[in-house]
């Protein structure tokens, strides 16, 4: 499972430097951009009406340290569209393998692993999205120097991806001054303010603002270990998943620990409460598990299980045909992977990258803080059955912002439904997505995508009145 590729470094950073070095000459009179562009893939038996690019980009030459990404222009206009970032979590997890594969991107997988399929909700019908595997070692992203795997962490992470956005916009070079935008989920509640942070800072000491970030969204995300721990401890009491003695004991052992490197002690209540809680999705606690995957990870956040989804129709094992899907070598070179540059296995988490996290701080609150003055867009959304990161965690570490609320807390509607309830802050937006997992996307996306566009546009989601309004107008249009 984990992508060991120091045994033949040498060889690999000699293909790696004669494939870097004669990128521009393999196909004669293409630029690097052109060469990027994905003609058709493997199982796709469907045409579409927008263009989408993968490869690679270096960010450090000398270590030999490259990111994997992956474009899809927007179905219509691209040109006048926002350009959003896409980043999963773990730490160690890839952002094709959820992000793409089975919540946001355009091409999902069937459950023979070798067929794609539309997705109807695919969230570049609103916006360019970009899919990135950072740091290195997380799908097909790797480097040359094996210890870079084991020495990864929040910190390096921030930088190689900013170094990414940097190169990235010169070879597209249309996205420069773009309006851009970062969306994710999970561990990426790190990840997201921090290259935030890092954006915000770089475009300060610089005059050309190539990376015109407008805001960020984050769902279901770390943002504080203290309030993280007392909201899923909370959740998963209040459920009736585990017993009162456990969770006294979660709260006494684990309550002041950090969610990545907790201790010994820490992890035996977490196993016990993991047996507690039985063979559920933690991820999504009202669907049915995958029966091939019998136990599910106490560490929550480091190896998500084979979790649920919501498709063409109902598969709770969509990982095990994304893994499948993205080994084929004709994949991998529909994808401009090199047979050089392909991991032994790609998996959809690196256990080697989540087990070998160097930093990884005990908040972000501090950074929100930050960039609300620096005057970016936030939103904070939640899946509401989630046991990961679930929605008290999160009301918890928004509550310990202190932000002045400049709504009253309510409902939000989707084809008259309620679709989750949300408050509007000073600085910050915070919604919750009825019915949704971990991955509100994979659970309600036609709810999210809604979400999305709210988000992009900066309008707020509809309320009961403006829902039936629009009911009634529509009713009136179609009579």
């Amino acid at each position: 499972m984990a992508k060991t590729r120091g045994s033949c470094c040498l060889v690999n950073a000699l293909i790696a430097i004669a494939f870097l070095a004669t990128a521009h000459l393999c196909e004669a009179g293409l630029s690097q951009k052109e060469q990027d562009k994905v003609s058709k893939l493997p199982g796709q038996n469907f045409n579409v009406s927008f263009a989408h690019y993968s490869g690679f980009v270096a960010t450090n030459e000398q270590l030999g340290r490259a990111l994997f990404y992956w474009l899809f222009e927007a179905v219509e206009d691209a040109k006048s569209k926002p350009l959003v970032l896409w980043l999963n979590g773990g730490p160690g997890c890839s952002s094709v393998a959820y992000g793409e594969a089975e919540e946001i991107g355009p091409f999902h997988i069937k459950a023979d692993g070798k067929t794609l399929y539309l997705n109807q909700y695919s969230w570049n019908q609103a916006a360019n999205i970009l899919f990135l595997d950072a740091p290195v070692g997380v799908g097909y992203s790797y480097s040359n120097t094996s210890s870079d795997l084991k020495s990864n962490g929040d910190k390096r992470t921030a930088e190689d991806s900013l170094k990414f956005l940097l190169k990235w916009v010169e070879r597209f070079p249309e996205y420069k001054g773009r309006d851009f935008y970062i969306v994710g989920e999970s561990y990426a509640g790190h990840y997201i303010p921090q290259l935030s942070e890092a954006i915000v800072k770089h475009n300060q000491g610089s005059d050309k603002n190539s990376i015109n970030l407008k805001g960020y969204m984050v769902g279901n995300g770390l943002m504080d270990d203290f309030h993280d721990r007392l909201g899923l401890f909370q959740y998963i009491w209040s459920l009736g998943f585990i017993s009162d003695q456990t969770y006294s004991l979660l709260q006494l052992q684990c309550g002041f620990e950090s969610f990545i490197h907790s201790s010994k002690q820490c992890n035996k209540i977490l196993e016990i409460a993991d047996k507690e809680i039985g063979n559920i999705d933690q991820y999504s606690v009202f669907t049915p598990a995958c029966v091939a995957n019998a136990s599910q990870s106490n560490m929550l956040l480091k190896k998500r299980p084979m979790t649920s989804r919501v498709s063409e129709q109902y598969d709770p094992c969509t990982e095990k045909h994304t893994t499948v899907y993205f080994n084929l070598p004709e994949v991998q070179k529909a994808l401009h992977v090199p047979p050089g540059l392909a991991p032994s296995k790609w998996d959809t988490c690196s256990d080697v990258v989540s087990e070998h996290w160097n930093d990884s701080p005990s908040s972000v609150l501090n950074i929100y803080h930050e960039l609300i003055a620096a005057g970016l867009r936030i939103w904070v959304f939640s899946g509401d059955a989630d046991a990961v990161v679930p929605v008290t965690s999160t009301r918890y570490s928004i509550d310990a912002l202190n932000l002045r609320p400049l709504s009253a807390y309510g409902p939000w509607y989707l084809d008259g439904q309620v679709g989750g309830w949300s408050q509007q802050y000073a600085g910050l937006n915070f919604v919750t997505v009825r019915g949704a997992g971990h991955e509100v996307p994979l659970h309600r996306p036609k709810q999210a995508l809604a979400l999305f566009k709210a988000f992009i546009s900066g309008t707020p989601l509809s309320t009961h009145e403006n829902s039936i309004s629009r009911d009634m107008s529509e009713l009136v249009s179609d009579s």
